[in-house]
């Protein structure tokens, strides 16, 4: 198993900017893939971002360009830099890994809320 704890989450005026942090409970080395879900009020979660442990990452249309994804192996940490904040980046995000224990395995995060004033 693997235990995620995100932080950075906030209050942030539009054309702002956060950083979400996901620390890990084991290396990164023995993790698939770790990436940063969104859900916003009344919808589904949606895939933003996530790294693989190649260092290949993948972005959700709407946020490339705006939103990068890095990890840092000797932290067991996952980060989201997010830039020019949008009203509809507001929501939680969750951290989530894969290819722990199996390859379709998926363990989350207790998620962090984003709120964007205009």
């Amino acid at each position: 198993q693997v235990q995620l704890v995100e932080s950075g989450g906030g209050l942030v005026q539009s054309g702002g900017s956060l950083r979400l942090s996901c620390a890990a409970s084991r290396s990164l080395f023995s993790i698939h893939v770790m990436g940063w879900y969104h859900q916003a009020p009344g919808r589904q979660r949606e895939l933003v971002a996530h790294i693989n442990s190649g260092g290949s990452t993948y972005y959700l249309d709407s946020v490339k360009s705006r939103f990068t994804i890095s990890s840092d192996n000797a932290k067991n940490s996952v980060y989201l830099q997010m830039n020019s904040l949008k009203s509809d980046d507001t929501g939680v995000y969750y951290c989530y890994a894969s290819g722990v224990l199996a390859p379709d395995d998926i363990f989350w995060g207790q998620g962090t809320q984003v709120t964007v004033s205009s």
